[in-house]
């Protein structure tokens, strides 16, 4: 598949979450198998030479690319996810995103100073979930942090607002807002 054949499956779901929210849905792409492994292969591809030990995935769609990437890679999954969804002791961040106030958790023992890092999500929109993952990742005290989304929201600075957080920002492809 082409980049344009998969921009193409993406699917718009108007006033998601809340009235408002134009919502880029992937789930379109991930019921297409060539879509699904678009999605994974160029991640591979991108990052394979990089040193990655651990891939990290944000809940939830986060959770869906990730550990298929982490496989291919042969490294570990790890998931960030929404309070009190983890068994073990976590490290939290609270963060403002653009329709109010969430924390996410990562397990304490979950990544150690030797680790490089993929983090992973669905959608780069304002960046206020990433910068969160970046700073979660980094209180863990890893070596690297590169990150990863399948498509960036053009016109709301997500990049921007992540620059200087991580070694690499790199999405698979760009979207306007209201495309």
């Amino acid at each position: 598949m082409t980049v344009e054949e998969v921009k193409a499956l993406v699917r718009n779901v108007p006033d998601f979450p809340i009235k408002g929210i134009q919502f880029k849905d992937i789930t379109t792409i991930l019921d297409n198998p060539d879509g699904l492994r678009w999605l994974r292969d160029e991640i591979v591809l991108r990052y394979k030479d990089l040193g990655i030990t651990k891939v990290v995935g944000i809940e939830s769609r986060g959770f869906i690319i990730a550990p298929a990437v982490a496989m291919e890679m042969g490294v570990g999954f790890v998931p960030i996810r929404k309070p009190n969804k983890l068994p073990a002791e976590t490290v939290s961040v609270t963060y403002q995103k653009e329709y109010g106030e969430d924390t996410i958790q990562i397990h304490k023992d979950a990544l150690s100073p030797d680790d490089v890092v993929l983090i992973h999500d669905d959608i780069l929109a304002t960046g206020g979930s990433m910068a969160a993952a970046i700073d979660l990742v980094r209180k863990l005290g890893v070596r690297k942090v590169y990150v990863n989304c399948a498509i960036e929201l053009l016109g709301l600075h997500g990049r921007e607002y992540l620059q200087g957080k991580a070694e690499d920002i790199y999405c698979l492809m760009a979207l306007e807002v209201d495309e």
